[in-house]
């Protein structure tokens, strides 16, 4: 999928989030899930196993569809008509749904050594690390697109 930058008006980026982050993470975290479990249960016992990663990524798949509804029903509709009194209130709640989001890349990052593959890997489990690096990347671009781009626009100076 070839990137292009994102759109600067508000509405417009929202639109950009959703078919660029949302609708990606729906398509990469229950693979990456199934993934994750399949290299720790054939793998099981091995120092580097990544013990836990899939059930992280499982309550992550349903975490961040709470969280992609909220934008995609609530936030991102109220922004599409120029905003609205209390909207900072939503957005206090994005915020820390991201701060959450924030710990749980710093709990796959340990998880997995870094993505750091142990000698002699299977196909699935570096199939798994190159899946977690792409939905990470994809994952902090997401957040600070709307920490750093599109919430600051609607949040009191």
């Amino acid at each position: 999928m070839p990137d292009t930058s994102p759109p600067q008006d508000p509405a417009e980026l929202t639109r950009y989030i959703e078919t660029r982050y949302h609708e990606r993470h729906r398509e990469q975290l229950p693979l990456l899930a199934q993934m994750a479990e399949r290299v720790e249960t054939v793998h099981f016992g091995d120092d580097d196993v990544p013990e836990g990663l899939s059930n992280l990524l499982e309550r992550m798949t349903g975490d961040m569809e709470v969280h992609m509804k909220k934008e995609e029903l609530i936030l991102f509709p109220a922004i599409r008509k120029g905003g609205m009194p209390g909207i900072e209130n939503p957005i206090a709640v994005m915020r820390a749904d991201h701060d959450n989001h924030a710990t749980e890349i710093a709990d796959i990052r340990r998880l997995t050594c870094n993505l750091t593959l142990p000698a002699g890997a299977c196909g699935t489990w570096t199939a798994l690390y190159t899946g977690l690096a792409e939905f990470l990347g994809d994952l902090e671009e997401h957040m600070r697109l709307e920490n750093d781009v599109l919430f600051p626009q609607f949040e009191p100076a």
